[in-house]
Order: structure tokens, then C-alpha cells, then sequence
């Protein structure tokens, strides 16, 4: 596929006239010209060189050939904070904005906060700029996440502790008044792994690789050795997984296990309080 935007068209004209929807030719637009939205306006005459042309149409190919705005750009706000994404981790969704504000509404003052599968480090770094209180870890398994969960930490302020870990195997016997995670959890044969924005980020950050339930096991077994008494666990999981998740926590022992649904109306995090 080739796509071509000529020389000396408008800023006005192009952002009619990409192939894209309103909000992504306005987006890339200004990524590749270096404006702001207010720019688009105030600048909505000026002609683009051959180089932006060229930078452009580079930019709108990459996103008529599927790959994520998100990656395209670098960028993706989450929690009104900007977070630097690659395709090293997982896009930040704000359907995971549920779980970072249950955490702050559970997490006591000065309390110990774990994330686990921290990726780009947003619901860490979301948690810390609210908190300032708060005393945060987050935990991944990807060097290269973490290394990018590191960046937005400081880009945006806030003191976490990173750790390299697989699940709680680097915590020995350290313990958190909340826990919460948004862990691979989509089942190794659903079809949505290959279609969309699926198919360009990291596997192992979507899915066990079985039955979208095994991290989710993993997280509810080892959790009680790292909550204090009345910790609290947060889980986001698949659209069909709230009453598979209660089963796990209710058989481990946790007290108040209940879902709480996003704004589409999904359960999409479950948790409770071990006693």
C-alpha cells in the first residue's frame, strides 16, 4: 500500500481530507508538524514543505496498515497524565482507570501499594500523582517495560519503586495494604488476539497463553502472604470473567468479594479484602 500527500497543501484542507477519522487526522497532523490542535487553527493556511508531506503520508500509511495511534505517536493520556507507549507494553486503556480510582478509595494514608504487570507503568505512576502519600511498587517481568514505566514516572513526578519480578517472586516477604493488577488474562485461542490493536501489542502482556485465567490464580493464590490484615486485592479482567474471578477469591478466603462495572457497563474489575 502507498498513500501520497502532495506539497503545498493546507493544513486546512488536509484535515478534511485525510483518510482517517477527524480525531486521528488531528492527531497526526500535529505529530507530524510539531503543532498544537490550536495550531491546526491558528496555522490552517500555511502550506506544507515537502519533507512534512512526506513525514505525513509516512504516518498516515502506518495507521491505514492497522498499527495503533498510540504507538505512532509515543503518547497515550491515561488518568489525565501523558504516558510514553511502544510496543513493548500494553496500550493504557480507560477502561483500567476503574481500578486506580477503587484503589484510591481503599488504599489507607501512607499505605503500601503493589502493582503487578506494571507495563507502562500507569496504574503505578496514576496512583502516585494522587497519592502523594502513598509509598508504590510495581513490579513487571519486561526489562524493556519497565524501563519505559521508569520514564513516565519521572516525566510525570512521582516516586515508584520498580522492581523485575515474576509475580511476587521478588517481594520475599513484603506486605502491601492494597494489591491491584491488570494481568494477561484474554484465553490463548480468542479471536480478537489477531484482529485491531490486538495484533500489534506485546502477547505475553494479553494473554497466559491458556485459559485467560492463570495469571489471575497465580495473583489471588500468593496474594494473602503480601497483604496486611484487611488488604485489599484489586483485579481487572476479561468482559466474561467477574463470577470465574469471585469464585477464585471467595475459595481463598477473601471477604466483601464483589465486581464493579466500567462505564460500558462491563464487570471489569473484581477483588475483595483478606481478612
Amino acid at each position: 500500500m502507498s498513500f501520497v500527500i502532495d506539497a503545498g497543501a493546507t493544513i486546512g484542507r488536509l484535515q478534511a481530507a485525510l483518510p482517517l477519522d477527524a480525531l486521528e487526522n488531528r492527531i497526526l497532523l500535529c505529530h507530524a508538524l510539531g503543532i498544537t490542535r490550536v495550531g491546526l487553527i491558528t496555522q490552517s493556511e500555511r502550506v506544507l514543505t515537502e519533507e512534512e508531506a512526506r513525514r505525513l503520508a509516512a504516518l498516515v500509511l502506518r495507521r491505514l496498515d492497522g498499527e495503533p495511534i498510540a504507538y505512532i505517536v509515543g503518547e497515550r493520556e491515561f488518568f489525565g497524565l501523558p504516558f510514553q507507549v511502544s510496543p513493548a507494553v500494553l496500550i493504557p486503556r480507560p477502561d483500567t482507570e476503574l481500578i486506580v480510582e477503587l484503589a484510591l478509595e481503599r488504599l489507607p494514608p501512607n499505605g503500601r501499594l503493589l502493582d503487578m504487570g506494571t507495563g507502562s507503568g500507569a496504574i503505578a505512576v496514576a496512583c502516585a500523582h494522587s497519592r502523594r502519600d502513598a509509598i508504590v511498587t510495581a513490579l513487571d517481568l519486561s526489562e524493556a517495560a519497565l524501563d519505559i514505566a521508569r520514564a513516565n514516572a519521572a516525566a510525570n513526578g512521582v516516586d515508584v519503586r520498580f522492581l523485575r519480578s515474576d509475580w511476587f517472586g521478588a517481594l520475599q516477604d513484603e506486605r502491601f495494604a492494597l494489591i491491584a493488577s491488570n494481568p494477561p488474562y484474554i484465553d490463548a485461542d480468542d479471536v480478537h488476539l489477531s484482529q485491531g490493536d490486538l495484533r500489534f501489542e506485546p502477547a505475553n502482556a494479553l494473554t497466559d497463553h491458556a485459559d485467560g485465567l492463570s495469571a489471575l490464580r497465580t495473583i489471588v493464590d500468593g496474594a494473602p502472604a503480601h497483604l496486611v490484615p484487611g488488604g485489599w486485592l484489586l483485579l481487572e479482567h476479561g468482559y466474561d470473567q467477574a463470577e470465574a474471578v469471585r469464585a477464585l477469591l471467595d475459595a481463598r478466603g477473601f471477604q466483601d468479594v464483589q465486581s464493579w462495572r466500567d462505564l460500558p457497563g462491563i464487570e471489569r474489575v473484581s477483588g475483595g479484602r483478606f481478612p
